[in-house]
């Protein structure tokens, strides 16, 4: 949801309504003819039109024997730049993947983005759980999965407040914790353990431990690393997991630093 007070003085209105073109589009598989277009971003027909044949043209849709448009092929080239973007240099990739196949666990990096909290790489493993949710951008949940809590953690009491309270506390699942009070509470015992951690909040059955691999003073450099597995497997093996975990941390912050 755009908040219309944020909405800047010098605001390229042709820029704004092809995005919202392309949202929409991309939020129809079966694709949109021009008409369902221009009544879903409440535009004029000629108007889509002409950001339609636009975006066509640049790649970014693509028109269809029937007349409908579909997302284009550009779009995967961007998404694919954004993963690369936010993964960091090839080092940190091929450790992720590395850890994936050593332990069977999907590892996960994570770290602000604009100042939310959002997933920026994975590896998956063989062992965890698959979670079609957490690909590389996903940014809801911080309060429900390891990785949002580790980043969390790293903000101060009134930060945190401010972010649970912009952002919600969804409930996943039954086990979703859903006040600041129980969130404050899950980190401080996160904080002792040395690793946050959440079992079934986010889907049930399903753990997830996190730990911090680059700690700084500006929030949007602030790392982390979380891998996901199996609850059973959680209760019976987290030590493990943690000590795993921090190795791979320190692999992964060596492979930052020498990027920088």
């Amino acid at each position: 949801m755009r908040d219309p007070l944020a909405e800047p003085s010098d605001l390229i209105r042709s820029v704004s309504r092809a995005l919202r073109v392309l949202e929409s589009v991309g939020r129809a598989p079966k694709g949109l003819t021009v008409k369902q277009i221009a009544r879903r971003c409440e535009l004029t027909v000629a108007t889509t039109y002409h950001l339609v044949r636009t975006l066509a043209y640049e790649g970014y849709v693509i028109r269809r024997e029937d007349g409908t448009y579909i997302v284009g092929l550009e779009v995967a080239d961007r998404y694919r730049e954004l993963v690369t973007a936010f993964r960091g240099p090839p080092v940190v990739g091929e450790t992720l993947r590395r850890a994936a196949l050593d332990t069977g666990y999907s590892h996960f990096l994570g770290r602000f983005v604009g100042g939310q909290v959002a997933l920026t790489a994975v590896a998956e493993g063989h062992r965890s759980p698959y979670l079609e949710d957490l690909v590389p951008g996903f940014d809801e949940g911080a309060h429900a999965t390891a990785l949002g809590k580790s980043l969390l953690a790293t903000l101060t009491v009134d930060q945190r407040y401010r972010y649970l309270r912009e952002y919600g506390m969804r409930p996943f699942t039954s086990s979703t914790l859903t006040t600041t009070e129980a969130i404050e509470a899950d980190l401080a015992a996160g904080d002792r353990r040395g690793m946050q951690l959440e079992m079934g909040q986010f889907r049930q059955g399903v753990a997830c431990a996190a730990v911090l691999v680059a700690p700084d003073k500006d929030m949007e450099r602030r790392v982390v690393l979380a891998c996901a597995l199996p609850a059973s497997e959680m209760m019976t093996s987290a030590r493990v997991v943690r000590a795993k975990l921090l190795t791979v941390a320190r692999s992964v912050a060596d492979g930052i630093a020498g990027d920088t």
